[in-house]
């Protein structure tokens, strides 16, 4: 079955989640260190093909006032990429706060500030894709 992967992008790092197979709910996966865009796209290539993914939904990150900004053109430039590169459906999914409800989430749950960073980015990637997937299950 296929699946829908959520990604967080980042300047440093990229939040990787995935949906189960009867797309219900998402799973943080990994975090992705980007040392280059070619690793990067590299590493969600081998995400693709290993986890037969229909569809990868990234977060936008809007200003507050609901406009596009320079990080929100950078993610959007790196998943057109994508989409082209690798012949993937692109969705874009409102990302504000999705950082800050994971780090509560991680403090919730006693994680230890040094080691929040290792976690952050692909809980975030999956309040993104839950959020999308959230809206076809109702």
């Amino acid at each position: 079955m296929n699946k829908i992967l959520g990604l967080d992008v980042g300047d440093v790092w990229i939040g990787v989640a995935i949906s189960d197979a009867l797309m219900l709910t998402a799973q943080p996966l990994m975090t992705i260190k980007r040392e280059s865009n070619k690793i990067a796209y590299d590493k969600i290539h081998d995400i693709l093909k290993e986890n037969n993914v229909e569809k990868i939904v990234v977060g936008l990150p809007k200003n507050m006032n609901n406009t596009i900004g320079p990080q929100s053109e950078k993610v959007m430039k790196f998943a057109e990429k994508l989409k082209n590169k690798f012949n993937v459906e692109i969705e874009y999914v409102d990302e504000r706060m999705t950082t800050l409800m994971a780090e509560k989430v991680l403090i919730e749950g006693s994680v230890r500030r040094e080691n929040r960073k290792k976690y952050i980015d692909k809980i975030a990637a999956t309040y993104i894709l839950q959020s999308y997937l959230d809206r076809f299950n109702l």
